[in-house]
């Protein structure tokens, strides 16, 4: 295979440690001026222009970008893919929010071609709001994890996901059983995990909605396939927690349900944790699991607020999650928007290289893929995007005025949105290219392809 090797030059950012742990100036790399060398689908250098491109081949290809920065690939711990059509649906907390909307929009993934077709629109947003993996949650049909690996595996996209395992409290025409959620998630594992760049998770959606003989066999599973991931919710809803006492008296809690079937592990990634207490969050960093942070979703479910400084004193792994559709968009940049004012009500600040780490480097060591994603480092997947300063009037008005790097980012935090991405890369290819260009100095070089991406709007 030939070698194929391109370089991208723009402001370089991206996270090399967690602030919490080392402070934010030790926490990430900024190059004002940077250059990012690719080689076959991976990193092989960054650093400055100027101390690279003497070392560079006189034929290679520079793509050069004006007024933009380049961040690896977003990182999306917790997001349904079956909610896709139900994105913003009106009036309800959790329980009958599940009952009124969800169920229903999951119940059309039974006929195949409807999987295809969410998940090429799916795989599209991801990919449109510089999302580069996600652990996804399929529904209750192995053919909805099908149609998303089949869409994955053609743009070579790491991704993660998983059959929704659900035998109780659902409607009928949505429940497998013990027995077939197992074999059916087992021939799952056997057809992906593992394949490419696709990994396999065991989803069961929550406990209530499964019984103690389907929780038994989930956690067989893992024992089964010891580097599967796990996905499920915990404590997003008062309503559902008090439920879950009701469910299993004998557990101390809702964190125990799941621990007594052995589901703790460092692939572990449990959503929201609104309601975790101090012991739940110390088992959980003890077991090496992870909590998906999901702010939007909180806030739209009006679930609550995630105490992030909690989980940051028991050095408890936390990935950023989108939650669609009980998150209300597929830009983590709008959810790092959100996730600020979620900790201005507690009284707590979070600086933007936080909220970089959480949605880049934190998603990746909470999904024990730091050594492949999360950063630009050499030697990881070259998964990354570009970020247009100018992708709207208002934004770039206001980044002329930002003083630093800091500044910047915030804004692009804050004001960005999918109009912001550029182009989004996975593996070193090309997989987004935002359609409708401005008209303004994004000077990008040789080698863009003149048609919209495989992953345009």
């Amino acid at each position: 295979m030939p070698l194929t090797r391109k370089a991208y030059r723009a402001a370089l950012l991206h996270s090399i440690a967690d602030p919490a742990e080392v402070g934010i100036e030790a926490s990430y790399e900024y190059f004002e001026d940077g250059l990012l060398v690719i080689e076959n689908g991976q990193i092989s250098a960054l650093g400055h222009a100027s101390d690279l491109l003497p070392t560079l081949p006189a034929d290679i290809e520079i793509t050069h970008y004006q007024d933009a920065l380049i961040t690896p690939g977003l990182i999306d711990t917790h997001i349904h893919l079956p909610q896709t059509g139900m994105v913003g649906a009106y009036g309800e907390q959790l329980l009958d929010w599940l009952n009124t909307y969800t169920f229903p929009c999951e119940s059309q993934f039974a006929d195949k071609a409807h999987a295809e077709e969410v998940a090429d629109i799916f795989i599209k947003e991801l990919l449109r709001n510089g999302t580069t993996t996600a652990l996804v949650f399929g529904s209750v049909h192995p053919q909805s994890v099908n149609a998303f690996f089949e869409a994955a595996e053609k743009l070579d996209l790491r991704m993660i996901a998983g059959k929704v395992m659900m035998d109780r409290n659902a409607p009928d025409y949505l429940t497998d059983t013990a027995e077939s959620g197992y074999q059916e998630s087992k021939a799952l594992i056997e057809r992906w995990h593992g394949k490419g760049r696709l990994h396999y998770a065991v989803t069961p959606r929550f406990a209530p909605t499964s019984t103690p003989e389907q929780l038994t066999l989930a956690g067989q599973l893992l024992g089964e396939y010891p580097d599967l991931y796990m996905q499920t919710h915990i404590s997003e809803n008062l309503q559902e927690v008090e439920w879950v006492k009701e469910l299993f008296p004998e557990r101390k809690g809702y964190l125990d349900v799941y621990d007594h079937d052995k589901w703790l592990g460092e692939r572990s990634v449990f959503a929201h944790g609104v309601h975790l207490c101090d012991d739940e969050c110390a088992r959980l960093a003890e077991a090496g699991s992870a909590v998906a942070f999901c702010p939007t979703s909180n806030f739209f479910l009006g679930s609550g607020l995630f105490n992030l400084p909690m989980a940051e004193k028991h050095k408890l792994n936390v990935g950023l999650g989108t939650d669609v559709g009980g998150g209300t968009s597929f830009s983590l940049l709008q959810t790092f928007n959100e996730a600020y004012k979620v900790m201005q009500l507690q009284g707590a600040r979070l600086s933007p290289f936080k909220s970089l780490y959480l949605a880049t480097l934190g998603g990746a060591r909470a999904l024990r893929l730091e050594d492949k994603i999360g950063t630009l480092q050499p030697g990881t997947d070259a998964d990354f995007l570009v970020l247009d300063y100018n992708a709207t009037p208002l934004l770039s008005y206001r980044l002329k005025q930002a003083n630093d790097i800091a500044e910047t980012l915030f804004v692009l935090m804050t004001l960005g949105d999918d109009r912001t991405v550029l182009q989004t890369y996975a593996a070193g290819a090309l997989v987004h290219q935002r359609r409708f260009q401005n008209h303004h100095k994004t000077n990008v070089g040789a080698g863009l392809p003149a048609m919209a991406s495989p992953g345009s709007n």
